[in-house]
């Protein structure tokens, strides 16, 4: 009678041309990890976040969220890395930023639905146009006429303050000054208040999120970013859920090619099997540790799903394992509290 290793070295040779190694799965792969800044988080995350990976960081505002996305990006831009935040709601704080230790020169803020001039204010395109052509000539670039055109002018301007009205000698005797009509200023009628009208600056949210989307698909195409922030915090549910499941799998798989790490900061899981990391935070609690002066929040954090967490190995164990601990928690201070 043929041993079993005789068989299922038959059943692969008849089924090598169709299905290679039929009956030997192919090992996992175990992604590169690095650092988040948060060493607690580390121990449960045995390292840190996958590189090259979709990683969605959940929770409510407030919650230790973007700590921990400038945590990381920290980490990276003072390792001379280059990352990109891509501010759906226009929330970051540059300030904050620097103090939690970002290098802004290595980061690139790209900020939706907000358009500025170079002095801060709102663009407007008619700001920009001119309202008389530029003349050429002797100064050139439209800064003035040919000086023999303003010579010519200057006859007219002369013989203006030769008028003879001008040399009529005034009368000795004074005059009785008549005052001016008083003017009566009337209070304009109030329009009715229209309730359903919406301000045309303001752009909606699924208009900031399709030119994120679009932002984030040119700077995964050039490449070079180590670390991709997509802020969607401020986002409603209902519309990051809107968000097609084909563009979170177009990203995964941008970010396998370009090894870069993906941030996904929401407040509900939308990325769904495109994650390889899923951290849902938790509302934290103020630090009591001064009765007058705020010091920080002390965080929650749960490891919901992470996959490829165990070496690829055939043998199943009689023992059931021991349960592994999937959260963590870590304080974030001020930046007048400093260190302790």
């Amino acid at each position: 009678m043929p041993s079993s290793a005789n068989i299922r070295h038959q059943i692969e040779t008849s089924l090598s041309k169709r299905i290679p190694s039929a009956l030997s799965p192919s090992p996992r792969i175990v992604r590169p990890v690095t650092t988040t800044g948060v060493p607690s988080i580390d121990v449960v995350l045995k390292g840190g976040l996958p590189l090259g990976a979709i990683t969605e960081v959940v929770g409510p505002e407030c919650s230790g969220r973007t700590a921990f996305a400038l945590s990381f990006v920290a980490g990276q831009t003072q390792s001379a890395k280059v990352c990109a935040w891509v501010d759906v709601s226009d929330t970051l704080h540059p300030e904050s930023a620097a103090a939690s230790g970002v290098d802004l020169t290595r980061l690139l803020w790209v900020r939706c639905g907000v358009s500025a001039d170079t002095h801060g204010k709102p663009f407007s395109p008619r700001a920009f146009s001119l309202s008389r052509n530029i003349k050429k000539g002797l100064h050139g670039g439209g800064f003035g006429s040919h000086p023999r055109n303003e010579v010519k002018g200057l006859s007219d301007s002369i013989s203006g303050f030769m008028r003879p009205e001008m040399f009529v000698r005034r009368c000795v005797d004074p005059q009785r000054r008549v005052p001016p009509p008083r003017k009566i200023f009337e209070p304009p009628v109030q329009q009715p208040l229209q309730t359903n009208r919406k301000p045309a600056s303001v752009p909606k949210p699924w208009t900031r999120i399709e030119q994120a989307l679009r932002v984030v698909d040119l700077l995964l195409q050039g490449g070079g970013f180590s670390a991709l922030v997509l802020d969607m915090g401020s986002i409603a549910p209902e519309y990051g859920v809107r968000v097609p499941l084909a563009t979170w799998f177009r990203y995964r798989a941008a970010a396998e090619r370009t090894h870069t790490s993906i941030l996904l900061v929401t407040q509900y899981s939308c990325a769904k099997s495109s994650v390889e990391l899923l951290l849902r935070f938790k509302p934290g609690n103020a630090l009591r540790e001064e009765a007058t002066v705020f010091t920080g929040i002390e965080h929650y954090v749960e490891v919901v799903r992470q996959r490829f967490t165990q070496a690829s190995t055939n043998v199943i164990p009689l023992r059931k394992p021991p349960q592994r601990v999937n959260n963590a928690q870590w304080k974030s201070r001020t930046a007048w509290a400093g260190s302790r």
